[in-house]
Parts: C-alpha cells; structure tokens; sequence
C-alpha cells in the first residue's frame, strides 16, 4: 500500500513541476520574448513557485523513498547491474541538473531580470522543461520495465 502511494504522490508532484515548465516554456516565455516583457514570467513564477518547489521537494522525498524499496539499505544500488539502478542513477543526474540551472537563476538572474537579460533566463526555462519532460520519461521507463 505504501508502494502505491509514493508512486501516486511521485506522479502528482511530476505533474504539477512538469506541467508547470511546459505551461511556462510554451504560453508564457513566447510571449515575454516577444513583448521584451519580464513581468510576465514574474508573475507566472509568483503564482507557481511555491507550489512548483514543493511538488519537487515531494519528487525528491518520494523519489528517494522508492528507491529505498527498491534497494533497502541501497544494496546493489552502485553496482549499476539493472536497468533500474541505471535510471534512478539518471533520475539523480538529472535532479542535479535541475538544481543547478535552478539556483542560478534565482540567485543571478532573476534578481537581474531585464529586458535585456531575458534570454538569458529563456535558456534556463527551456533547460530546466527539457529536464522535467526528461524526468517524466525516464520514471516512465521505471514503471514500464525500462524504453528500449
């Protein structure tokens, strides 16, 4: 029964995050380029990222515990020896990954946002969407016994 709640509780913080990025990257970031317009991903981040972040902690804390059922103790986890050690190991890269472009952004340029930098946070917005749509992939391959 636990097994299917972290499994439910995953997928709604993936979908959320996800979803969240591509509604951004898709709706909104066509348009502040367009406009040279900032204030319209401020406001979207003001509204999704409180929710955005908690859904990601729920990911991580999930996360986490899954592969704690997976691997107790993360026995053979480092040994790489099953599709699945290889894509929780892809799954943690790509959290890395996230974090990073993540805290760059909020700490060097969105304090900074401009007309003039707004491409620079567009590169990080696409970066941090392809990584989420990737986290879906890659959880998907979990569940459905690896994609090849």
């Amino acid at each position: 029964m636990l097994f299917k709640i972290l499994i439910i509780l995953h997928t709604l913080g993936a979908t959320v995050w996800t979803g969240g990025h591509l509604v951004l990257a898709v709706t909104v970031l066509p348009k502040a380029l367009k406009n040279r317009d900032p204030d319209l991903i401020h406001n979207f981040e003001e509204n999704f990222e409180n929710f955005g972040l908690v859904c990601l902690l729920l990911q991580v804390i999930t996360g986490l515990s899954l592969t704690w059922i997976y691997f107790p103790g993360w026995q053979n986890f480092f040994q790489f020896e099953s599709f699945l050690s290889v894509y929780i190991a892809i799954k943690l890269g790509l959290l890395l990954a996230t974090l990073a472009l993540a805290i760059h952004a909020r700490f060097f340029i969105i304090p900074n946002l401009t007309k003039e930098t707004l491409n620079s946070l567009a590169y990080h917005i696409i970066g941090v969407t392809t990584l989420a749509v990737l986290f879906v992939i890659v959880g998907a391959g979990i569940r459905v016994g690896g994609l090849s």
